[in-house]
């Protein structure tokens, strides 16, 4: 039978975001999925179950220990030399350079998907310089290098990331429209819920997400609207904010007093990392979204399929996810325009915003389907001749 690899950075988004191209491969190919040892084993046992071969790996997600890289790269050089497979996926920035490069080294056709840049690409310097050198190195043989929005593309392949010449630019990785079903819209006669499903971290927003709660948020003891603070378009609403998500352990020292703050006092739920999030999405008016950056964000696509306005940020990998009708886009990094967005959407009608919900899941139905980026990677890999391997 023949074999692929899949290479990642983190379990869950995996498990998540390409399961069902991973089960459309089993049967067909024989599956490893090359792991961080430090997973959380449920997903471990979840992929095992499904009939994949599990491999963990020495990975540290954040920041460049030269040390620790090399034996990454050493350690996936040889399970592909003890395994051979037929071709290599590989997902988001260590796997794409140190997978990309130890399949390359081997000769195995690979594909790269760049899942998004960062900051440590997009902040400059020499650091992003080191990792665009290391980028061109691992992708000078891809079999296609993937891209999640237009604006990655072009920045990624301005820097000589090209490849073979293959680029293919899917959208995002797309939505479980039958996972993901359309939510009747709750009624707001109690008030108005707001969720936010991100990492814990600056780059996700959170300075203007906590702002916003401080702001907007109705405090427990309060009958109605907010203190002092409150606007005129939403004085008369109870808003209340939900946290989805974990935190990031080198900044929870930073966010997490403030979050336990605006819980006590009853402006915010913090509900942790949460498996099944459409009971929240169906549960909520709102998605709010103010992140720095994206590949192309799944938050704002599975929202928008459970049927609920967004408001998001207007930056590749957010702007994609909306249209006029659907969502609300603000600048980054600005709390003021954030809250100013928040409020308008808020002053909305209750079937206003079911109408932006509705429009919402019709654009991700017409541009976001899953099976798009299935079919792509299919088309892709049928391109390649592979067999087994000796």
């Amino acid at each position: 039978m023949k074999k692929i690899m899949i290479i990642s950075n983190l379990a869950s988004g995996l498990y998540d975001f390409r399961r069902e191209l991973i089960e459309g491969f089993l049967g067909e190919y024989e599956v490893f999925v090359l792991l961080p040892d430090n997973e959380d084993d449920k997903y471990v046992q979840t992929f095992a179950r499904l009939g994949c071969n599990v491999i963990h790996t020495p990975f540290e997600r954040r920041g460049m220990n030269p040390a620790r890289d090399l034996e990454l790269l050493k350690t996936y050089k040889k399970i592909m030399s003890d395994i051979r497979p037929d071709v290599v996926f590989t997902y988001t920035i260590k796997p794409n350079i140190y997978g990309g490069l130890a399949a390359k080294s081997l000769k195995i056709p690979y594909f790269t998907n760049i899942t998004g840049l960062g900051t440590a690409i997009l902040g400059g310097g020499t650091f992003a310089k080191g990792l665009l050198f290391l980028y061109r190195l691992a992708t000078k043989e891809a079999a296609c290098i993937f891209f999640q929005n237009s604006s990655n593309q072009e920045f990624m392949t301005s820097h000589g990331i090209k490849g073979k010449g293959n680029i293919r630019l899917l959208p995002g990785s797309g939505v479980n429209l039958s996972v993901h079903s359309y939510r009747p819209y709750p009624s707001d006669d109690d008030g108005i819920r707001i969720l936010s499903v991100l990492r814990i971290m600056e780059d996700k927003g959170m300075e203007e997400l906590l702002k916003a709660i401080d702001v907007l948020g109705t405090p427990a003891e309060a009958d109605t609207g907010q203190a002092e603070n409150a606007t005129e378009a939403t004085a008369d609403k109870r808003i209340h904010f939900t946290i989805a998500g974990n935190y990031e352990e080198e900044t929870r020292a930073v966010y997490e007093p403030e979050i336990v703050r605006l819980a006590e006092e009853g402006k915010l739920t913090y509900a942790g990392f949460v498996d099944e999030m459409d009971p929240l999405y169906a549960d909520s008016h709102i998605i709010a979204h103010p992140s720095y950056h994206e590949g192309l964000s799944n938050v704002c696509l599975e929202a928008a399929a459970c049927g609920r306005p967004v408001v998001t940020t207007d930056i590749p990998g957010c702007r994609e996810t909306v249209n006029d009708e659907s969502g609300i886009l603000c600048k980054p990094r600005s709390s003021f325009e954030f809250i100013r967005a928040l409020e308008k959407m808020i002053a909305l009608t209750s079937s206003e915003r079911e109408a932006m919900g509705r429009a919402g899941r019709t654009h991700v139905e017409k541009n976001f389907d899953r099976n798009l980026v299935i079919r792509a990677y299919r088309e892709e890999l049928d391109k390649i001749k592979i067999g087994n391997r000796t």
